[in-house]
């Protein structure tokens, strides 16, 4: 399963080309194969997984040297947070962030597109992350703080680029299938979200609810389907725990869509 989740992680395109969110440049990268070789702990939360799998990536490419990775910050015994990787591509010192996020386009929240994208079960959202990161991960490297850490790698914090890796899955409106993006990647958009009331539309469909880590992979038959009536009763069950299930959705003329199933709309 690895394999596939790893293929499914290359598929997913960066959230915006270049600098065009937040001044924060994307970190460009073309995987050299999607072939993966390595055993993870399937215990890793997500985040941390894809972690290791952008690690995987890195180590293929013949121009990056990965310096040091998941980098505890610490002044006395408070930690004050961690750099996610430090390497050199081509010589030059760079400071990457990897970020791997789910989000749904809910147009009552905020002001603008960015605003707009919330998390599935609307604990997080685009907004909050971008923030994080520009006044909290991406300072760190410049606090008194981490000058030891980069001192033992030879390098001078005034001299490292800093760049983000965010790729993200986004699920827009049922209704709203069409929506265009004018400032995210398009090619994020992977599928769309609905609601309890909505569901009878996919009567004749067949469902299969993947684990966390199985978000990342692209849907396929080879799976346990279930049918409309026993989706349904375990659906209910996701939806009164406050818990926005994703799902694969097989038609009947076999197409497959990766579809959010929401408790809040």
């Amino acid at each position: 399963m690895t394999q596939k989740r790893y293929e499914g992680f290359l598929k997913t395109p960066f959230l915006w080309k270049n600098d065009a969110v937040s001044n924060l440049w994307q970190f460009e990268i073309d995987a050299k194969s999607d072939k993966i070789d390595i055993d993870l702990d399937e215990k890793l939360r997500l985040g941390k997984y894809v972690e290791r799998l952008v690690s995987f990536e890195l180590g293929q490419q013949n121009d990056i040297s990965v310096l040091a990775e998941n980098i505890q910050i610490q002044d006395d015994k408070l930690t004050l947070g961690e750099l996610d990787c430090l390497l050199l591509r081509n010589g030059k010192p760079i400071h990457l962030e990897i970020i791997y996020k789910f989000y749904l386009y809910d147009a009552s929240v905020g002001s603008n597109e960015i605003d707009h994208f919330i998390g599935p079960n609307r604990k997080d959202s685009l907004i909050e992350k971008l923030t994080k990161l520009k006044d909290k991960q991406l300072p760190l490297l410049f606090s008194d703080a981490c000058k030891p850490y980069l001192d033992a790698l030879n390098l001078n914090s005034e001299a490292i680029l800093q760049q983000v890796y965010f790729k993200a899955q986004l699920f827009v409106p049922f209704s709203n299938q069409d929506l265009q993006l004018k400032t995210l990647n398009n090619d994020c958009v992977v599928g769309f979200y609905i609601n309890l009331n909505e569901l009878d539309a996919f009567a004749a469909c067949k469902f299969y609810i993947p684990n966390k880590k199985d978000w990342l992979v692209t849907p396929h038959t080879n799976v346990n389907w279930l049918n409309f009536e026993t989706f349904k009763t375990v659906a209910k069950d996701y939806i009164a725990q406050k818990f926005s299930a994703l799902c694969w959705v097989k038609d009947k003329t076999g197409e497959l869509k990766k579809v959010f199933l929401v408790w809040w709309k």
